[in-house]
């Protein structure tokens, strides 16, 4: 072995070294130390099926995204990743295989390369798609988390279980459009980044690479931003079909147009606390976006006529030399010939000028027709959007009714219940004390006859009294003058006796 293949073989060592993918057991709900990657830390419900295989993939010793790979389609169904941080376009190739998919028993617990594998690994891919099945086909190997968005020196990105057959055209479209999504639209509208959580899944049609490999029939993208007072979550879909632009959706209209209709979010990314600003924002960038992608189609279709005549003019069979001809033939040749090259000279201009000139306008036609759907568009979905904020406030009014008129209930039976309380304290009191109430006036009215008459007794009494003490002491009086008087009398007469 020479110093090359020496070089080569430590490299390929090393990668594997750096890049580790863990299988997740059936019996984990989640992804285990890559549910870091799920908003909420919880992987999207409903999208799990038989031959889903579960992968954490490592590089570095540093978890760097989730995949859920199905092995009856030999595709991912989605890759989880957050964060993404815009890398250095060039990235070396090297396509790496997951052992433990076709071989459980296997003890090898890193990816390795395929040529490796094939005398490590029992039954090599027949659960997995292999560097072999698109050898000699128009696909490549697509990366839902593309190596642009990575940084961590690309390895973790190129392990066959996050790709899926794209045509090379179509590869090129889907990096420019997640590279300007991230850098124009999600990214700047969530802080940091650092609360961005994005799902890249492919859904699988009826067609298939040499029979094994399944083509996407489109690819989709969901973002949810989990900060705090400014949450958000969007879709945005890319069919396979050439031509085709990227479409944003809702989240919720995304789940339906995938399989199972499962929730991509928990709790649909908090979505009674989304902040519209910030998605008209986004949308506004994705409509940017769309106009690029349309401007790039209008070229690419337009080119081809040129390359076309170029190539049919270089197809053209060359001229016949000519015969040789007598003088004068010879001297008109040499006279015509200026006019005859002034002429052509004029008609590859007049004929540049047309075509330049149906060029511009089918130009500023497609630029038009374009304009005019955008805004057919956008009035379309604003009057939609309109429509629907009425028809929710229609609809609430009955259950704002409904509302009003059970307060009142409430309040009434409050009423009657505090009515019924007072009734039942009322009779909670004794009988005898509501007979000695009830009694009182009667005995109160009974009480004043012999009240007055005693009274009247007491008066009489009293001046039976005074007139009885006013007359004993008169009579005493006249006792005391009559007594008095006497004894005056009485001396009086006995002095007048001893006169004579």
């Amino acid at each position: 072995m020479g110093p090359a293949h020496w070089l080569a073989l430590g490299s390929l060592l090393a990668l594997s070294a750096l890049l580790e993918g863990r299988l997740v057991g059936e019996e984990d709900s989640g992804f285990g130390e890559c549910d870091q990657f799920f908003y909420a830390e919880t992987p999207p419900a409903g999208l799990a099926a038989e031959g889903h295989v579960k992968i954490c993939q490592r590089s570095e010793g540093t978890e760097r995204f989730a995949t859920l790979y199905s092995t009856r389609d030999r595709i991912p169904v989605y890759s989880a990743f957050r964060a993404p941080r815009l890398a250095p376009s060039s990235a070396e190739q090297r396509w790496l295989v997951e052992p433990q998919i076709d071989d459980p028993n296997s003890n090898l617990e890193e990816v390795i390369n395929e040529a490796d594998a094939i005398t490590s690994v029992n039954n090599l891919g027949s659960k997995q798609a292999l560097n072999t099945d698109y050898l000699d086909s128009d696909y490549q190997r697509g990366q839902l988390y593309p190596f642009s968005l990575s940084s961590d020196f690309h390895t973790a990105t190129f392990a066959l279980t996050n790709a899926a057959p794209m045509t090379p055209s179509f590869q090129e479209r889907w990096y420019m459009n997640l590279n300007s999504l991230m850098d124009r639209a999600l990214t700047p509208q969530c802080g940091s980044g650092d609360d961005l959580y994005i799902l890249t899944g492919a859904v699988p049609s009826v067609h298939k690479v040499k029979d094994k490999v399944t083509i996407p029939e489109f690819v989709w993208l969901a973002a949810c931003c989990a900060v705090p007072g400014g949450r958000w979550a969007m879709g945005f879909i890319k069919h396979t079909r050439d031509g085709d632009i990227i479409e944003d959706v809702m989240v919720k209209e995304l789940e339906k147009l995938l399989p199972l209709n499962p929730q991509l979010f928990q709790n649909n990314c908090g979505d009674t606390e989304q902040d519209t600003e910030k998605m008209k924002k986004i949308l506004e960038m994705v409509n940017q976006v769309q106009d690029e992608e349309r401007m790039v189609h209008s070229k690419e279709r337009s080119s081809p006529l040129s390359s076309t005549e170029s190539e049919q003019s270089a197809l053209l069979p060359p001229e016949a030399p000519e015969e040789k001809s007598s003088l004068f033939g010879k001297l008109m040749g040499f006279i015509t010939s200026p006019f005859i090259k002034l002429f052509q000279l004029i008609g590859y201009l007049v004929v540049g000028i047309l075509k330049s000139i149906v060029y511009f306008l089918w130009f500023v036609s497609q630029q038009v027709m374009n304009g005019i759907q955008s805004c057919l568009y956008r009035l379309g979905s604003a009057t939609i959007s309109y429509f629907l904020a009425i028809g929710e406030e229609l609809a609430s009014i009955p259950w704002k009714v409904l509302k009003v008129i059970v307060k009142i209930i409430r309040a009434i039976l409050r009423i009657l219940c505090c009515l019924l309380k007072a009734i039942c304290r009322i009779l909670g009191i004794p009988v005898r004390v509501l007979v000695d109430v009830a009694s009182f006036p009667v005995y109160t009215m009974g009480a004043i006859p012999i009240v007055c008459k005693d009274i009247a007794v007491g008066l009489g009494g009293i001046i039976s009294l005074l007139f009885d003490t006013a007359f004993g002491t008169m009579g005493g009086l006249f006792q005391v003058v009559f007594s008095v008087c006497k004894r005056i009398g009485y001396r009086v007469t006995f002095d007048n006796s001893g006169e004579l």
